[in-house]
C-alpha cells in the first residue's frame, strides 16, 4: 500500500507527533510498504486564497475573529501548498492535524481518510488565558470535530479519556478507535547512576496549561523541609521569563536550572530520576511514556491520558491538578525513600515497554490501513 502521513508540524519539531511519526514511516518502509510524510513549512505564510467553506457549520458566523482568521488563513496555506505539491495519489491518507486531514479529503475526496486527533487547541487556549470557554473561538474550534467526523473515514484518537472530552461534539464517538502513542525502544537507554541529591526534570513548553507554577510552589514547600533537590527544567514558551521571576522569588536559584529548547531530552533524561509534571491538561502526555523508557520515576496530574498511563503507587504517583501540597507530599516520597522510587521507575518501565511500544502501534495502524484495502501478503511483518 502507498500511505502518506499528513503532518501540520514538519517532523523535526519537538512533540509526540512529530517524533513519533518517523519512526513509524521507517518501520513500515522496512516491512515494504511504502509511506511518506508531509507538512507545511514554517516559510509559508499568507499564500492561500481559497475561500474555506465546511459542510456541518457556517464559518462566515465567525469572521473577523483573530484567532478564527488565523486558523483559516493556515487552512488555505496548507491547501495552496499541498496543491503544489502533491501529484500523486495514494491508497490511504493518514493526517494528524485536523487542518490537514480537511485539505486533504477536499484535494482527493475519493482516498480513504484516517484521521488521529491527538489534542485539543481550544482547550489550549483556555488553560493559557488566551479564549474563554463558550466564546467564538472555542465554538468555532469545537465545531470542527464533527466536520472531521463527517469528513474522515475512520477516526482515532490516543487515549480514553480524550474520546470522552470529544463525545458532546460528535454524533457517533464510540466509532472512535482509541490507539495510545508508542515508541521505538531503541531511542531510550536507561543509565545506571547514583545521584547524591535527588534530580527532577520535567519536559514540556512552557506554558500556563503545563501546570510549572504549581510545581515551583510544590519546590518551594521541598526547600522549607529542608529537603535537598535539583529540578532541571527543559522546554521554553512565552511564560519561561515568569517562571524564572517566580522561581527568583520563591528562592529556588540554586534549586532550579532552566535548558531552554532541546530537540532530543531523551537523550539527556536517563541521567536523573524523577519525571515530574503537573499539566492542566493532557490528551495523552507522551513525555510521560517516553520518561518511564528512560527508567524515570513519574510524578504527573490525574488529569487526562496521563491517568491512564499512571497507576497511582504503583508505576507512579498522581495528584490532583493545582495541588501544591499534594504535589509537593509526592516529590519528597521520591527523594526519602530511594528504594521506592526506583521500584516505581522499574513498574513504570515494564509497562510502558508492555503498552506504549512501536511495534504494537504499527499492528494496529496496520488494521485500520488494509480495511480499506488489502494489503498484499508480501507486507506482513
Amino acid at each position: 500500500m502507498n500511505i502518506l502521513q499528513a503532518l501540520f508540524f514538519p517532523p523535526e519539531q519537538p512533540g509526540g507527533v512529530s517524533s513519533m511519526v518517523p519512526y513509524i514511516q521507517e518501520r513500515f518502509n522496512r516491512a515494504g510498504w511504502t509511506m511518506e510524510l508531509f507538512s507545511l513549512p514554517k516559510r509559508v505564510r499568507n499564500k492561500g486564497q481559497e475561500n474555506v467553506t465546511f459542510e456541518t457549520f457556517d464559518a462566515n458566523a465567525f469572521a473577523g475573529n483573530p484567532i478564527v482568521d488565523k486558523y483559516l488563513q493556515t487552512y488555505r496555506d496548507y491547501l495552496w501548498w499541498t496543491r503544489m505539491r502533491i501529484k500523486r495519489s495514494y491508497d490511504v491518507i493518514h493526517a494528524h492535524h485536523p487542518i490537514a486531514a480537511l485539505v486533504m479529503k477536499q484535494l482527493f475526496p475519493d482516498t480513504p481518510l484516517v484521521m488521529t486527533i491527538h489534542s485539543s487547541y481550544e482547550r489550549e487556549l483556555i488553560l493559557n488565558g488566551r479564549i474563554a470557554e463558550g466564546s467564538d473561538e472555542h465554538r468555532f474550534l469545537t465545531s470542527v470535530y464533527r466536520e472531521l467526523e463527517h469528513k474522515a473515514d475512520r477516526l482515532l484518537t490516543v487515549s480514553e479519556s480524550f474520546r470522552q472530552y470529544m463525545t458532546p461534539y460528535l454524533e457517533a464517538p464510540n466509532d472512535i478507535i482509541v490507539i495510545p502513542n508508542g515508541f521505538d525502544e531503541k531511542r531510550f537507554r536507561p543509565i545506571a547512576h547514583d545521584n547524591q541529591v535527588t534530580q527532577f526534570i520535567t519536559v514540556c513548553r512552557l506554558v500556563p496549561a503545563k501546570g510549572l507554577d504549581v510545581l515551583l510552589h510544590a519546590c518551594a514547600k521541598l526547600k522549607q523541609q529542608g529537603l535537598p533537590f535539583v529540578l532541571h527544567i527543559i522546554g521554553d514558551g512565552p511564560i519561561r521569563s515568569e517562571l524564572e521571576q517566580l522561581a527568583v522569588q520563591l528562592d529556588l536559584y540554586d534549586e532550579i536550572i532552566f535548558y531552554g529548547y532541546m530537540l532530543h531530552p531523551e537523550e539527556f533524561m536517563p541521567f536523573f530520576d524523577v519525571f515530574v509534571l503537573p499539566s492542566r491538561a493532557e490528551s495523552f502526555g507522551s513525555v510521560f511514556a517516553e520518561a518511564a523508557l528512560c527508567l524515570l520515576a513519574l510524578v504527573g496530574t490525574n488529569v487526562g491520558g496521563i491517568g491512564e498511563q499512571i497507576e497511582n503507587e504503583v508505576n507512579g504517583l498522581l495528584v490532583p491538578p493545582e495541588d501544591v501540597d499534594a504535589l509537593a507530599e509526592a516529590m519528597e516520597k521520591t527523594i526519602v525513600d530511594p528504594s521506592y522510587r526506583y521500584a516505581l521507575a522499574r513498574a513504570a518501565w515494564d509497562k510502558a515497554k508492555r503498552v506504549y511500544s512501536l511495534t504494537r502501534v504499527v499492528s494496529q495502524l496496520k488494521e485500520v490501513y488494509v480495511g480499506f484495502r488489502s494489503a498484499p501478503e508480501d507486507e506482513d511483518e
